[in-house]
């Protein structure tokens, strides 16, 4: 297996050497090297085919010894130094002070077909910045992360991939629920990638310790890497590099309301620089509409990661780059101007958003009436966002009175839905019908373009804890037949229409399909 190693990250910016997997307070350093923990008898369970060769391996090298020893952490690559990143934050609105990689690891950089790719591997042991935990994963949200980071990409959503996902052949002790219930699980160790895993928190440390110096080191190595079309640093093309940075957030954002996707732990450590999702843990997917839901059982009081309450949080934690970015730029009005942009830009954007997922081509003055009165409808009962907007495709212009019985998969509780809720619903049918006239595409037409914005398969939290669940027995099946069904989200696969189908009953509250708490 021979990789083609770039260190930039590590090589450019300044270390900590001497905190090698201790845990503690460090200072002057972007990372610190860390020596990944060997685990016990790892054991290769899955690996991504278009991220071998994205990475220049094939499957052969996936069945090497030197892969599984590499990617488990068993061993140090030749002439590499993993290291952990150190970061601050904002957890759940609060200042939080030096977090860190707590059980990531980054190995090195690869560069292939002009493309670098920064890997690590999580669940590999303690850094320096682990605080009270272990470093380790267990295998249940090892799963989840493997699968979702895939599943979003294909979905064309902005987001970190993954490689492989490998148990280490040892217990973890986790209280899942955070009830004193503590348990032993299996240990898992993915492997995931991404050009850079620099967020938010990074350029928080410096900024709080008031460490100009090295903050200015990290913002132009961000420029130089990752945004060198901003030209040489300097006041205005950090003013440019935070505009940047805020247009990809708010892509990235208004892609998880486009399907539905709720991270459920916006904390500022957990945004990147370049708009990817990044930090799969308790994440879920809208089955019943409901601008309130948040998976993430730490959040329920609050709701404040809530589905409709995303695009908010995104911009709270771009006020808060941009006052780590402050001392490089010293001026409030240009930032103020790109923070109130992003404001405008959402409302239009969240608007097309919606006029896509409608079939809509061109704007109308009455669009935005017509979604919100979409929405109280999606309200009145409960309604499967995926279904309803992947059935809504089939509607034909004039069939009004057919409108019903094409959503009526959607409904969770048919017989509960009331006379009142369905006369509302032929409101809606009846201005989206009249609105559609004014539309050219033809039926098949408008059924194609929304086929392709709206999945027909996301990965709903019962199904990832389906895999989890065989997993726990040693059958590791669904894990790909999942993986494969989620690569095509946007094709019928008639064969796999079991998978097209509301949460199940028994889902409603069991603990991993309904709500997760931040435990892994």
């Amino acid at each position: 297996m021979k990789l083609n190693i770039k260190d930039s990250f590590n090589r450019e910016l300044p270390s900590d050497p001497s905190a090698q997997n201790s845990r503690r307070q460090v200072s002057e350093a972007t990372h610190s090297f860390v020596t990944p923990k060997i685990p016990s008898q790892p054991k290769l369970l899955h690996v991504s085919k278009e991220m071998l060769e994205a990475i220049g391996l094939d499957e052969l090298d996936a069945k090497s010894n030197d892969f599984l020893e590499t990617f488990s952490g068993a061993k140090v690559y030749p002439d590499t130094k993993p290291y952990a990143m150190a970061y601050a934050g904002h957890q759940f609105g609060n200042w939080a002070g030096q977090l860190g990689d707590g059980r990531a690891i980054n190995l090195f950089e690869v560069e292939h077909h002009h493309k670098r790719w920064a890997l690590q591997l999580k669940g590999s042991g303690e850094t320096p910045y682990s605080r009270q935990g272990d470093g380790f994963a267990v295998l249940r949200s090892s799963i989840r992360e493997y699968l979702c980071s895939e599943a979003m990409h294909y979905l064309g959503v902005p987001t970190t991939r993954a490689l492989s996902l490998m148990t280490s052949g040892d217990a973890v002790l986790r209280d899942m629920l955070y009830n004193g219930n503590a348990d032993y699980e299996k240990g898992a160790i993915v492997s995931r990638l991404a050009p850079s895993f620099i967020r938010f928190g990074n350029f928080e440390l410096f900024a709080a310790r008031n460490d100009i110096k090295n903050l200015k080191k990290l913002t132009d190595y961000a420029i130089k890497y990752f945004y060198p079309e901003l030209g040489e640093p300097s006041k205005e093309t950090y003013i440019k590099f935070f505009e940047a940075v805020t247009k990809k957030t708010l892509e990235m954002i208004i892609h998880w309301q486009r399907v539905g996707f709720v991270h459920g732990v916006m904390n500022t450590d957990n945004m990147s620089i370049l708009g990817l999702t990044i930090d799969y843990g308790p994440y879920g997917w809208l089955e019943d509409f409901d601008f309130g839901w948040t998976p993430n059982t730490t959040d329920k009081q609050n709701k404040r990661y809530r589905y409709g309450n995303q695009p908010n949080i995104g911009l709270w934690n771009l006020l808060q780059l941009a006052n780590a970015l402050y001392p490089l730029v010293e001026e409030a009005e240009p930032i103020e101007t790109i923070l109130n942009q992003y404001q405008t830009d959402f409302e239009k954007q969240s608007l097309q958003m919606m006029r896509s997922k409608l079939g809509l081509k061109f704007e109308a003055e009455k669009d935005a009436k017509l979604m919100a009165d979409l929405e109280d409808c999606l309200l009145l009962t409960e309604t499967d966002m995926t279904i309803f907007f992947r059935q809504l495709g089939h509607y034909k212009k004039g069939d009004v009175e057919k409108g019903i019985e094409i959503i009526r998969k959607a409904f969770y509780k048919l017989e509960e839905v009331k006379s009142k809720v369905l006369d509302q619903w032929k409101v809606w049918f009846n201005a989206y019908d009249q609105r559609l006239q004014k539309e050219e595409a033809t039926d098949a037409e408008r059924h194609q373009k929304m086929n392709a914005v709206n999945p027909k398969y996301v990965l709903r939290n019962y199904m990832a804890q389906l895999a989890i669940d065989k997993a726990d027995e040693g059958d590791y099946s669904l894990i790909d037949e999942l993986f494969q069904l989620l690569k095509k989200p946007y094709d019928e696969q008639p064969k796999n229409e079991k998978w097209f189908t509301k949460r199940p009953e028994w889902a409603r509250h069991k603990v991993g399909c309904s709500m997760l708490s931040c435990s892994s």
